[in-house]
């Protein structure tokens, strides 16, 4: 590979509360041209906006501070370009707070980026078509908090033209934070369809950090993975045609592999065909791999079609409170005392109290993870009971509580161990919008 001709890009995170010193480790060492914090999905969203409300100074991702102390010294002086989305629902909150760290930390010359425009709570009413109920927005019954468009990389190049060091967005489409800086460093045309299927292939493989070095992948007897508890995390080197070899640090833990990458570009993907993204539809169906060393796996092959005419959008509404409840049941028939534990608090829920909100009942350990769909063997003899349910109000989460505690001595036998907590939730739904309808907008701060 003709490295004069190589772009290096890195992963610095692959969600919200990703670890913090395998990207630390990348930018010391992977002479990375742009590493990527990629910390937002559909529900990190819908909390900023309420973390938003309660505080307008905040919204934006609260592991902001922490990685940026650390980060932006590093960057700096290895000449590295750092795009995050950890601006979640305040973009411009964000950046100011980079900016003010920077002073704090004494850098000079800082420029940073915070792209906005992805909120378009103005563009969305009552009639509103949601995807996954199948209604309108009206027939929710629930408040809206928000309503953000996923971005592209038309969004964020600007923001590199303009020679931000730091760019921090909202809501933009995973792949994109990648084919942003890809794009620009090899000018690459917003219509050249076959590229820009290319880098979002690269993009995707990277956006989830860890997953693709052996984190998701990990299996013990069956995959099993080297120095996990160290796994790094990806970089790829791209060539003017969209191609790359996904790595890592030699020195890090994990693995990359044609079977870690297999799993990667087809994680989240509906159809390997037609991946729909705000740049690009891209074609993973025919992506070809092949191995170059040790943990260097060559990508070759996607390719693309015109990207979509409407840009998906994620409408977050207040869930309410979600009540959490669990007690233990051990020994001799543990299984079938946390079955009748649990039918007794759905009853008294139901006849007693007259809430109409479903319970979930789960008894980890005989039977969880599925909605209690799977009915596994009753072989086990520490069951744990939980009882949860989506509550309309505060004190009707608070009586599901009271109820699982009060097992303890209004049976059945030997229950023990309680723990139960009420948290306010949020939901969301995905409508679409026109593009042209969506404006991103651009601010540049110093320091």
């Amino acid at each position: 590979m003709d490295t004069q001709n190589t772009f290096r890009i890195g992963t610095g995170a692959g969600f919200s509360s990703d670890r913090l010193e395998p990207a630390l480790d990348l930018i010391r060492l992977g002479r990375l041209d742009a590493i990527v914090f990629e910390c937002v999905g559909e529900r990190t969203l819908a909390f900023g906006h309420r973390d938003r409300r309660a505080d307008p100074k905040r919204g934006y991702n609260p592991l902001l501070e922490r990685r940026m102390r650390a980060v932006l010294p590093l960057a700096q002086a290895a000449g590295t370009r750092v795009i995050t989305n950890m601006g979640v629902a305040n973009p411009l909150a964000a950046a100011q707070r980079t900016v003010e760290i920077a002073a704090e930390l004494g850098l000079k010359g800082l420029k940073v980026a915070a792209v906005t425009g992805d909120e378009i709570s103005h563009l969305i009413g009552p009639d509103t078509r949601l995807l996954e109920p199948g209604c309108r927005l009206s027939e929710t019954g629930r408040e809206m908090l928000a309503a953000n468009a996923y971005l592209g990389i038309d969004a964020i190049l600007p923001a590199i033209e303009a020679g931000a060091d730091v760019i921090i967005t909202g809501r933009v489409a995973d792949p994109s934070l990648f084919l942003a800086p890809m794009a620009h460093h090899f000018s690459w045309q917003l219509d050249d369809w076959h590229t820009l299927g290319a880098g979002t292939a690269v993009g995707h493989l990277l956006e989830c950090a860890a997953q693709v070095t052996g984190g998701y992948f990990a299996d013990p007897g069956h995959k099993d993975v080297p120095d996990l508890a160290y796994v790094g995390f990806p970089l790829a080197e791209v060539t003017a045609d969209g191609g790359a070899v996904i790595t890592k640090l030699e020195q890090s833990g994990g693995l990359v592999s044609q079977r870690t990458v297999k799993e990667q570009l087809l994680y989240e993907v509906h159809d390997p065909s037609a991946y729909l993204t705000p740049d690009v539809s891209a074609n993973f169906s025919q992506v070809h791999l092949t191995d170059d060393g040790q943990d260097r796996v060559r990508v070759n092959q996607a390719d693309g079609a015109a990207r979509p005419k409407q840009l998906k959008v994620t409408i977050a509404f207040d869930g309410g409170f979600l009540a959490e409840a669990e007690i233990s049941y051990a020994g001799p028939g543990a299984a079938e005392r946390a079955r009748l534990a649990g039918d007794i608090v759905a009853e008294r829920m139901d006849k007693l109290h007259g809430s109409n909100a479903p319970i979930r009942i789960d008894l980890i350990g005989v039977s969880a993870l599925h909605a209690s769909a799977v009915d596994y063997p009753a072989t086990a003899q520490d069951v744990r009971l939980r009882c949860a349910m989506r509550a309309s109000s505060e004190a009707e989460a608070e009586m599901l509580l009271w109820e699982v505690e009060a097992l303890l001595c209004c049976g059945p036998a030997a229950g023990g161990g309680y723990r139960g907590h009420v948290t306010p939730s949020v939901m969301t739904y995905s409508a679409f919008v026109d593009r042209g309808d969506v404006q991103p907008h651009l601010e540049i701060l110093s320091t």
